[in-house]
């Protein structure tokens, strides 16, 4: 994870997916993160495949429900980052910095949603 935030919203997505796979790597399988890890996989690596479906999309319908889909994933990576923080306290500082990144998409696919409900209202 770069300083430097990428604003190609699909290469950041799909960065964002790398970093939650390595990040789930160094988390000790146990009775209790395998299926944390399992959902912060499947969330983590979501927002970047739904996004790239939106830029896809055949119709405006399907754009905006792939960016709800975006922000609803990321808002759940935010939970299961914050979970595992609890779970495993030594991986906090790096847990906490995806959710930073988790958090940063959460606002921008809220602002798109906002946009798309709100098109006169493009600020």
């Amino acid at each position: 994870m770069g300083e430097n935030k990428s604003y190609d919203l699909e290469e950041r997505t799909a960065t964002f997916g790398e970093d939650v796979i390595e990040f789930t790597k160094k988390v000790p399988i146990n009775a209790i993160n395998g299926s944390i890890i399992t959902q912060l996989v499947k969330s983590g690596t979501s927002i970047g495949a739904n996004y790239a479906e939106a830029n896809g999309a055949s119709s405006k319908k399907d754009f905006k429900n792939k960016i709800y889909i975006c922000k609803k994933e990321s808002k759940e990576t935010m939970f299961w980052l914050r979970i595992i923080s609890k779970s495993e306290p030594t991986l906090k500082k790096t847990a906490t910095k995806l959710w930073e990144e988790s958090k940063e998409l959460t606002m921008i696919f809220s602002k798109i949603v906002y946009t798309i409900n709100n098109p006169a209202n493009k600020n």
